[in-house]
C-alpha cells in the first residue's frame, strides 16, 4: 500500500491467530525515510525493508511502537544493516522516547493497554498504531495498573486528533479512523457491561466469566481473552465496583 508515495507497507510472512496476515512494517517518507516496527527477524522481510529504504534514499532511524517480538525482534539487525539507531520507550539499547516527543516526522502518543510501553506515532494525519488498534478484530489488554482505563483515554485522545488514516501493526489500513475508534471504544464498554452483568448474576470463576462474556473468542484465543478479563477486573477494582470472591486469571503466563 502507498499513500501518495509517502508510506510503504511491507508485511512480514508470519501469519497467525495473534498476527493476523502478518506483522506490518511501515517505511515512511524519503531522503531519508523512517522505519516503523521492523518486525520479526526473517531474512526475506529484512531484505525487503532494506530494498525499500534504499529506494527512498536511505534511513534516518527506526521507531518501535512497543517491544513485543513480532514488532521489534528485527530491530537490532535492521539498525546495523541500515546504520541507524532505534528509538523506543524501553527496548534495550534504544534511544528513549516518551509521550509528546517528536521523532523525525512523528509525534509520540502514549497508548498503553496492550503493553505498558506502547505508543502510537502520528505523522500529519496518519497514525501508526502498532497493536493499539488493528486493521481488523480487537486487541488484548494486558493487566497493569490503570491499563484499561489508560487505554480508553488514549483512544479518546486519538479520536480528537483529526486523523485521516490508521496504519496498524496487523491487518489492513483503516481509512475511517473515527468509525474504527468508535468501534473499539464501544467494544470495550460492551465487554464491561456484559462482565458486570455476569458478576451481578453470581459468576465468579475465570471459566464462568469467559464463557459468559468472551463466548465469541475461539479456543486458541481464550488465553488472550483471559488476559483481557484480568484487565477489566482491575478496572472494576480501581473503581470500587468489583465484588468479593472473584477468581483472577494468572498473569503473566
Amino acid at each position: 500500500m502507498r499513500d501518495g508515495e509517502y508510506i510503504a507497507l511491507i508485511r512480514a510472512d508470519n501469519p497467525g491467530p495473534f498476527t493476523l496476515s502478518g506483522t506490518n512494517t511501515w517505511v515512511v517518507g524519503r531522503d531519508p525515510c523512517w522505519v516503523v516496527d521492523p518486525g520479526p527477524a526473517l531474512d526475506e522481510h529484512l531484505a525487503a525493508i532494506e530494498a525499500e529504504v534504499e529506494a527512498r534514499g536511505g534511513a534516518a532511524g527506526i521507531v518501535l511502537t512497543h517491544d513485543h517480538a513480532d514488532h521489534a525482534e528485527a530491530a537490532p539487525a535492521m539498525a546495523q544493516r541500515l546504520g541507524v539507531r532505534v528509538a523506543a520507550t524501553r527496548a534495550r539499547g534504544a534511544v528513549r522516547i516518551a509521550d509528546g516527543d517528536e521523532v523525525g516526522p512523528f509525534i509520540v502518543v502514549a497508548t498503553p493497554g496492550h503493553a505498558p510501553d506502547h505508543v502510537s506515532l502520528v505523522a500529519g494525519s496518519a497514525c501508526f498504531t502498532g497493536d493499539a488498534i488493528l486493521g481488523e478484530g480487537s486487541v488484548f489488554i494486558a493487566p497493569d495498573p490503570g491499563a484499561l482505563s489508560g487505554y480508553l483515554r488514549a483512544l479518546e485522545r486519538l479520536r480528537g486528533m483529526g486523523l485521516e488514516i490508521l496504519c496498524p501493526g496487523h491487518g489492513p489500513v483503516v481509512k475511517d479512523p473515527q468509525a474504527k475508534i468508535d468501534q473499539y471504544v464501544s467494544h470495550r464498554l460492551d465487554r464491561e457491561r456484559r462482565l458486570v452483568a455476569a458478576l451481578d448474576a453470581g459468576r465468579r470463576s475465570v471459566d464462568e466469566l469467559l464463557d459468559e462474556v468472551w463466548d465469541d473468542a475461539p479456543e486458541i484465543l481464550r488465553p488472550a481473552a483471559a488476559v483481557t478479563l484480568a484487565a477489566h477486573l482491575d478496572k472494576l477494582e480501581e473503581e470500587g465496583r468489583l465484588p468479593e470472591g472473584v477468581e483472577r486469571p494468572k498473569w503473566p503466563w
